[in-house]
């Protein structure tokens, strides 16, 4: 029996049909990040506000303080109930009643001018 000759059959590290596949497989692959980019599917997902706030409610359950603990990605902060407040640096705070609706929501303005509600706190 020789040896090489037994051997010669499987000298092929790929099939094929795997070939095939991959190359299937690179181009799907390639023709979506091409869309993508020249359709500016991209350019249209939003950014989220995200900062973070401490509220602790007053005494007489009619007001709550709301103080900027960090500011995320946010340029500043608006809180809105009764009256309304910005808060631009962490560590800032405000005392803000509660609107008719029973609520504060604490708002955070990206820097294009883009809001997104944060936080609700409810009565």
């Amino acid at each position: 029996m020789n040896l090489k000759t037994a051997f010669q059959d499987s000298e092929r590290a790929v099939s094929p049909v795997i070939g095939v596949i991959l190359m299937v497989a690179i181009t799907v692959i390639l023709a979506a990040v091409i869309g993508t980019f020249v359709l500016g599917l991209g350019d249209q997902i939003g950014q989220n506000a995200n900062a973070g706030v401490s509220v602790t409610e007053n005494a007489s359950n009619s007001s709550a303080v709301v103080t900027l603990v960090d500011k995320g990605n946010t340029a500043n902060v608006t809180v809105s109930g009764s009256s309304d407040a910005t808060l631009t640096d962490v560590g800032d705070s405000a005392d803000v009643g509660f609107d008719t609706n029973g609520r504060i929501q604490v708002i955070g303005v990206l820097p294009d001018g883009t809001e997104t509600v944060i936080r609700t706190i409810e009565q």
